[in-house]
């Protein structure tokens, strides 16, 4: 079982751009803040990428997320799941990174 993710993680891009989560979830929640999902909004500020042009990561999907945990009809994320960083047009930029989570609820 894996750690869940909650509004509360540390997310980044592998360009070190910092992820910051839109929840619609505000019942289901971990060690104080709620637990987010695959179908929320993750966006990107912050990142450094720019191999000659500008090119920087802006949001994330996730291509892996928990097959048995819920919170409000949508599956949950932990830190096993997969996310990829997408460009503003949508082009893969990297997996993000899962720097914390809380560690009190787990799930699959």
């Amino acid at each position: 079982m894996s750690n869940l993710l909650t509004t509360a993680s540390v997310l980044m891009c592998p360009h070190g751009g910092t992820v910051s989560v839109a929840t619609s979830n505000n019942r289901a929640s971990a060690a104080g803040a709620f637990l987010v999902r695959a179908s929320d909004t993750f966006t990107i500020a912050g990142c450094t990428f720019s191999p000659g042009s500008s090119h920087p990561c802006m949001s994330v999907r996730w291509l892996v997320a928990n097959q048995r945990s819920r919170a409000m009809g949508d599956l949950t994320l932990s830190d096993s799941s997969l996310g990829i960083c997408l460009a503003g047009d949508q082009t893969p930029q990297g997996s993000i990174i899962i720097l914390n989570t809380q560690p009190r609820v787990s799930g699959t």
